[in-house]
């Protein structure tokens, strides 16, 4: 007879895998995905490292399971700043500044997400979610175009600039060497004004309608 796994050890695995996905995500947000390793993971959890080999084959398809989350995280938060009460454009500006500012307080993370290299399975997810990103943006900029917020233009190949153009504006001041022990408001400030103007004038909105300060975002 073939052995069937029961409802108790199946939920007793699937707690396990969960404390393992806690743990891998720790580890990265504390030093990035160079952090972590199936050995050092294994000793967090408190299990042996073969165990770690029955739910996942290889820490590439772990780290790309953990990249998944925590952009998922960042895809939803968007989505709902995006979505809210305000024009178009102030729903840009709000979306690219609360983006930087979610970096900016967690940087070890956000720069792993972004830049660092990575496994092939990771660098699949980054791809992946460079999209939702981009599909986001797209579906503003059709909302902001249909009302003449936004200067007519293809929309999913300018929801990908923005994308790229957010990116790389933050890998500099993210990257760990630039890292100061505490995160700098004012230097979050000038970074996030800076960037939400460049998108709004990528789109071509009136920057005379919206607020003058950028609004920053405490720690999330």
């Amino acid at each position: 007879m073939a052995y069937r796994a029961t409802a108790t050890r199946i939920d007793r695995d699937q707690a396990l895998r969960e404390r393992i996905l806690d743990q891998a995500l720790a580890r990265v947000i504390a030093g990035g995905f160079a952090a972590l390793t199936m050995q050092a993971l294994a000793d967090a959890v408190g299990i042996a490292t073969g165990s770690l080999y029955r739910h996942f084959s290889n820490k590439g398809e772990l780290a790309a399971e953990v990249f998944a989350r925590a952009s998922q995280c960042e895809v939803d938060a968007l989505a709902a700043t995006l979505s809210a009460p305000g024009s178009a454009p102030q729903r840009l500006a709000a979306g690219v500044q609360q983006f930087a500012a979610r970096a900016w307080y967690s940087r070890r993370l956000a720069y792993a997400l972004i830049a660092e290299p990575v496994e092939p399975q990771v660098d699949e997810q980054r791809l992946i979610y460079r999209r939702a990103y981009a599909e986001l943006f797209g579906d503003l900029l059709l909302e902001g175009m249909s009302t003449g917020q936004f200067a007519l233009q293809p929309p999913a190949l300018t929801a990908a600039c923005l994308v790229g153009a957010i990116a790389e504006a933050l890998v500099g001041p993210l990257a760990p060497a630039a890292q100061s022990p505490q995160p700098d408001p004012q230097q979050l400030a000038a970074v996030s004004l800076g960037l939400s103007h460049f998108c709004l004038r990528a789109v071509g909105a009136d920057l005379s309608t919206l607020n003058p300060e950028p609004r920053l975002e405490t720690a999330p």
